[in-house]
């Protein structure tokens, strides 16, 4: 994040348990809610146990058993092959009874805690899909790449059972019809038009702008296609092949290098 940015995020207002958590002090967001309703965090020397009080932290001083508690002067970005089998969050209790590893280990004892708590995903990929997947500390960063007003192309490899026959191609570029739930509901909804390349030998390129959740096993579903594997392999004009890495290994790169890349060269292609 650049040093406007910086400012930017001292001078607006934060809830307690959102500045609390940005700091790194603390491991779970629970750890958090424990800390203030156990009255160990002050603010400008008063204790304070509601997690949702807001203020600015350049202008109010967070201690947490005496100890000054300051916002991170940089933010971070990795660029990992997510391997198979990890989920894009941090695990509840429920997830760690069930054996599930989350995205997160990737990292754990390559940096400083303070980094490793503030870690989040760039949108989400399937526990089973592979492939490139932003990690960073700054979260409007992770907003902007996300938010459907810009556009940000991503580009998968889809492993099917059977060859996608030339009418299912156009179908995938003209927009198909899949099935969303929400609140419980099932909503019907038109994919905007895609880029349909390869099929016929059971791999097919597929370019979208907009991430629906599993949006991409969703339209071939709606084509009777099984989608076997699944792997992204660039967003905007970041491609996972540049960077040489194996799965479950990462890259750090310059937060101003992504947004370039990203923003700047949503519709690169290649072969």
């Amino acid at each position: 994040m650049d040093v406007g940015c910086e400012v930017k995020l001292s001078a607006m207002k934060l809830r307690l348990h959102q500045f609390l958590s940005k700091t790194g002090v603390f491991a779970s967001k629970r750890a958090v809610k424990d800390a203030v309703w156990a009255g160990d965090v002050t603010v400008n020397g008063s204790v304070v146990k509601d997690i949702a009080f807001q203020f600015k932290p350049n202008k109010k001083e967070v201690c947490y058993r005496g100890e000054r508690l300051a916002l991170p002067t940089t933010e971070r970005c990795f660029l990992l092959n997510k391997p198979a089998g990890v989920v894009c969050s941090r695990l509840n209790s429920q997830e760690r009874e069930l054996g599930k590893q989350s995205v997160f280990e990737c990292f754990r004892h390559h940096l400083p805690d303070q980094d490793f708590e503030r870690l989040i995903t760039v949108g989400r990929l399937d526990e089973d899909t592979t492939g490139l997947l932003l990690v960073t500390t700054d979260g409007t960063f992770a907003h902007r790449v996300a938010s459907p007003e810009h556009h940000v192309s991503k580009r998968y490899a889809v492993s099917t059972a059977q060859p996608v026959s030339n009418a299912d191609r156009e179908k995938l570029r003209t927009g198909v019809e899949i099935e969303l739930e929400s609140n419980g509901e099932v909503d019907i909804y038109m994919t905007q038009p895609a880029v349909v390349e390869g099929g016929e030998n059971l791999t097919t390129i597929l370019t979208l702008a907009e991430g629906k959740k599993r949006q991409v096993r969703r339209m071939f579903a709606s084509l009777g296609h099984e989608v076997l594997a699944l792997e992204r392999l660039s967003i905007g004009g970041l491609h996972l092949v540049d960077f040489g890495l194996p799965e479950g290994s990462f890259s750090e790169i310059d937060l101003n290098e992504a947004s370039e890349m990203l923003f700047h060269h949503s519709t690169d292609k290649r072969p």
